[in-house]
């Protein structure tokens, strides 16, 4: 008996071997000097976020509303995507684009040669401003988390601003600091989503992941997002969600159109259109569908 007893021990623990090991070999080869930073959670989201985002979808992104863009986002459960509270060098900016993030910590002296010695390796500048000049491609915004500082703790300056400018980067959002700023108010096509604005330069802060997971205030944000900023604030939307929030956000913009119309009409009560129509405006919206076509629409402001 003791002797079966050990025998089907011994062959349950051969047929899991296999199991363990392979659970336990399951790692990935990592280059910590490749251009961008490896994380495993973006490792893990790959393969749903490796969904192409047109220039067409961008453009309906600039037409749309940033209200109609959060409201598609809340209905997909992202509660926390938008974050406000910034000051602008551009009055009323609208920036549309994919986010480059980079991630910023206090200095000390083993951070300081780690990151200098990973950039040795890399061939980048350790100065994430100045890298940016280099390692930008067109349509990018750059998204940095600098933890609300701005002593001593500004991003960029104006000759570093213009060399992201150059390599295509369309506008830039820091929680934290930035420099020079009356050297970037008359850049219109360049706007800045900044916390404050100080003379000193960055000397208390250094970059430690390019193109990782970062905190925007009161948000996350993954490299690869969709941007959508405006006066208003700041919001992140995961490529693999565009085609749909585009498509929720079009029909807010739709509806809502209607509604201003029959506001303006005076013809129903403010509590028959808004937040619900009412049974007998359901019915008008019907017919009014009919001769507006929901291709391409966009607000209807007529009148505000």
């Amino acid at each position: 008996m003791e002797t079966r007893y050990s025998y089907a021990i011994a062959v349950l623990l051969i047929s899991i071997a296999p199991r363990f090991s392979t659970a336990q070999s399951s790692t990935v080869q990592i280059n910590r000097a490749a251009r961008d930073t490896w994380t495993p959670l973006m490792e893990v989201l790959k393969s749903e976020r490796n969904v192409p985002v047109t220039e067409a979808q961008l453009q309906r992104l600039r037409d749309l509303p940033i209200e109609a863009v959060w409201g598609a986002l809340q209905n997909k459960r992202y509660l926390r995507s938008f974050e406000g509270g910034f000051q602008l060098t551009v009055p009323n900016p609208k920036l549309v684009g994919r986010a480059v993030t980079m991630r910023y910590l206090p200095v000390r002296p083993d951070v300081m040669q780690g990151v200098q010695a990973l950039a040795k390796e890399g061939d980048w500048d350790y100065q994430y401003n100045v890298r940016a000049g280099e390692d930008l491609k067109p349509g990018d915004v750059v998204v940095v988390e600098l933890g609300g500082m701005v002593d001593r703790a500004t991003f960029l300056g104006d000759v570093t601003g213009l060399g992201m400018r150059v390599a295509g980067a369309l506008g830039v959002i820091v929680d934290g600091g930035i420099r020079d700023l009356s050297e970037f108010v008359p850049m219109k096509s360049f706007p800045i989503f900044y916390r404050g604005a100080h003379a000193s330069a960055m000397a208390d802060q250094v970059g430690v992941q390019w193109n990782g997971p970062i905190r925007l205030g009161g948000i996350t944000v993954l490299p690869g997002d969709i941007i959508v900023a405006d006066a208003e604030g700041v919001l992140a939307v995961p490529p693999q969600l565009v085609a749909d929030v585009i498509k929720d956000a079009e029909m807010t913009v739709y509806t809502e159109n209607f509604k201003r119309e029959m506001m303006r009409s005076k013809k129903y009560r403010a509590r028959d259109i808004y937040p619900t129509l009412s049974k007998e405006l359901e019915k008008v919206f019907e017919e009014w569908k009919k001769t507006h076509p929901l291709a391409g629409v966009k607000p209807n402001t007529e009148g505000n």
